[in-house]
């Protein structure tokens, strides 16, 4: 019963983890229009960040691999700095790959950031110890806590939980407010967007460094609970996993995105464990990727708006007259005004 426990509540913490990335995924691309397909380097900053400020310096306990910084933070300061390193990260990334072009150039440039990203931090031994990666990453509270082992990971599963639902709050908060209908005018038509003088480009950045701020933080969680990550653990097709998660539960619905979560990364990628193992050793993981791949493309042939489709959007009758008076007055500030105030009341 006990190994049970432990497999149950392990992928209970991953399941929460996965779901903070699908998050992530669905405001940039579900609301705000942009395909990240760079997601993944933004995780993998927000782990490292966690990993140098807990390990110590590296002429300690850690001397056997060289990273920077090397600090020895008490909890939960790890974990906010990694949420601020993907957040600035973002920020950086975004300031030069999100400049005017199509969305699928958009694209294009963020896959080749992660590429060029994953080769630099697997090339340079003294940035994160290479290609090895960092081990030996105590766990938050792990010898404050009298608990035991079971018990710590009883812990770390309220805590991730409790994470990802204060998370889903502000994102549902986000989405409902008159920025997040900014976010969807963005989505949808650009141009008329600008006409009403929103500002896109600032809106595209902002929605994706809080995107990134998030990705940071489910990096943090999940190398605190790992104990060690590498450039093997943050591959592209990592992204590639949560983007069908979210297709085949629901874009733009964030109980589409949980159930999508609990269906592909979670329920169809612990599946083959349990299977007699068969052909050459990683043939089953081979067919997992092919599956995947189908996977995706079925929800977009056959059910492209999802399990869960997106809720659609109801303007109240009584704000809806204002609303038209706004656009009335003209495309302009007075207009934008007007339309604020009116959605507003």
């Amino acid at each position: 019963m006990g190994a049970w426990e432990f497999y149950i509540t392990t992928l209970v913490v991953y399941f929460a983890i996965d779901v903070l990335s699908a998050y992530s995924l669905n405001l940039q691309f579900g609301y705000g229009g942009i395909i990240n397909l760079s997601f993944i380097i933004f995780q993998a900053m927000g782990a490292y960040v966690a990993s140098v400020v807990t390990l110590g310096p590296d002429t300690g306990a850690g001397a056997f691999q060289s990273y920077i910084g090397g600090m020895s933070l008490p909890f939960p300061l790890p974990l906010v700095l990694a949420t601020l390193a993907g957040g600035a990260l973002a920020l950086v990334v975004g300031l030069f790959g999100l400049r005017r072009m199509r969305k699928d150039y958009q694209a294009a440039v963020l896959l080749i950031v992660s590429l060029i990203a994953w080769q630099v931090v697997s090339s340079d031994v003294k940035l994160f110890n290479g290609s090895n990666g960092l081990t030996g990453i105590g766990r938050p509270l792990g010898t404050t806590l009298p608990l035991s082992s079971l018990g710590y990971q009883w812990v770390y599963v309220v805590w991730t939980l409790v994470i990802c639902g204060a998370v889903y709050l502000l994102l549902r908060w986000l989405a409902a407010s008159p920025w997040g209908r900014a976010l969807r005018a963005m989505r949808d038509q650009e141009d008329a967007a600008i006409s009403l003088g929103i500002n896109v480009t600032a809106l595209r950045l902002q929605v994706f460094v809080i995107g990134g701020l998030i990705a940071g933080l489910s990096g943090g969680l999940l190398v605190e609970y790992i104990g060690a990550w590498s450039p093997g653990a943050w591959g592209y097709a990592e992204t590639f996993v949560i983007f069908t998660a979210m297709f085949v539960g629901g874009i733009r619905n964030w109980w589409g995105v949980v159930l999508g979560t609990a269906l592909v990364p979670i329920i169809f990628l612990e599946l083959p464990r349990f299977l007699p193992p068969i052909g050459y050793p990683g043939l089953i993981d081979s067919i997992e990727w092919i599956v995947i791949g189908l996977m995706w493309m079925a929800s977009l042939l056959l059910r492209p708006q999802g399990i869960i489709p997106e809720k659609r959007n109801v303007v109240e009758p009584g704000n809806f007259d204002a609303v038209l008076r706004g656009r009335r007055i003209g495309r302009g500030r007075l207009g934008v005004r007007a339309m604020a105030k009116a959605e507003a009341q």
